[in-house]
């Protein structure tokens, strides 16, 4: 009777101790830059004090019950939910169809490619504030508006513009990111597919529905993943522009948890905050690896 014999590796084989040596530096600077700061703001969310001499103590849910019960935190969400849904809806519309026109042969096809990428280069600040002189109530847009008899409008002033133009800045910000991410995903596709649909008698909108679409599900979803965590943690523009107002109009999450936290030093109830957006984000990026793992 002959014996079996499994093979099984020593942990403390060579290749194992070489992997270890390897991916030690890169575990320590994880713990020490994202899982240690992300445990203490965990912890953070439920103390109350600061970082004096007196320091922090204990107070368990409480900093959460007043984000519930605070009507400020809830018009925040509203405005970032807003600002969200009205940034990813256009900026995936408008660069998808900037990625199927680029993706034809086109005159100055690889100027316009890099036109449109390069707003997605620029610092947030610098296009903060290249907006902020555009929009102000002497600027350039209501110069035109003048030219056509249109009252000026102070954008960054009025409560129902100043969001609009802060939504403006992001779609152009986000676009070519988009535009790049689809054009990928267009050459992916395999270019039979639409040759089998053309001898079907599929005209160019069959295509795009049948053929497009589906074949870009992968990468739109992606898209909609990293637009929606652009927006989500979206703090220059609104720092920049219009600094929350005009009366918390444009207050989104970030901002107010910058606020909380070094306006107000109320440090305990900006990591409340904090951990609320963590988790959305969260939530976002499990949705996209679960959608890539059923790929």
């Amino acid at each position: 009777m002959q014996k079996k014999y499994t093979n099984t590796k020593s942990w403390l084989d060579n290749d194992t101790v070489a992997a270890w040596v390897f991916l030690t530096p890169a575990l320590i600077l994880l713990s020490v830059f994202i899982i240690w700061p992300i445990a203490y703001l965990f912890y953070l969310s439920f103390t109350a004090g600061s970082f004096t001499l007196k320091g922090t103590y204990w107070i368990g849910l409480r900093n959460y019950w007043r984000l519930l019960a605070n009507h400020d935190f809830w018009q925040v969400l509203g405005n970032t939910f807003y600002f969200t849904v009205a940034t990813i809806i256009p900026s995936l519309v408008i660069s998808l169809g900037l990625a199927v026109l680029l993706n034809r042969s086109i005159p100055l096809r690889g100027l316009l490619r890099s036109a449109y990428f390069l707003p997605s280069i620029i610092s947030l600040v610098a296009a903060g504030l290249g907006f902020r002189w555009l929009f102000q109530t002497s600027g350039p847009v209501n110069g035109l508006l003048a030219f056509f008899s249109i009252p000026d409008i102070p954008w960054l002033g009025n409560t129902f513009w100043a969001m609009p133009v802060l939504i403006l800045m992001s779609i152009w910000k986000q676009l070519g990111f988009n535009m790049v991410v689809f054009l990928a995903g267009l050459q992916a596709i395999p270019p039979s597919r639409y040759e089998a649909a053309d001898l079907d008698g599929a005209n160019a909108w069959q295509q795009f529905w049948y053929i497009t679409l589906p074949g870009l599900r992968p990468t739109m979803i992606f898209a909609i993943i990293t637009t929606a965590i652009f927006t989500l943690r979206s703090f220059e523009q609104v720092f920049v522009m219009t600094g929350g107002g005009p009366l918390n109009s444009t207050n989104l999450l970030v901002y107010y948890i910058y606020q909380e936290a070094f306006g107000q030093f109320d440090f305990g109830y900006a990591a409340a905050a904090a951990t609320v957006l963590l988790a959305v984000t969260l939530v976002l990026v499990y949705l996209q690896l679960q959608t890539w793992g059923e790929e």
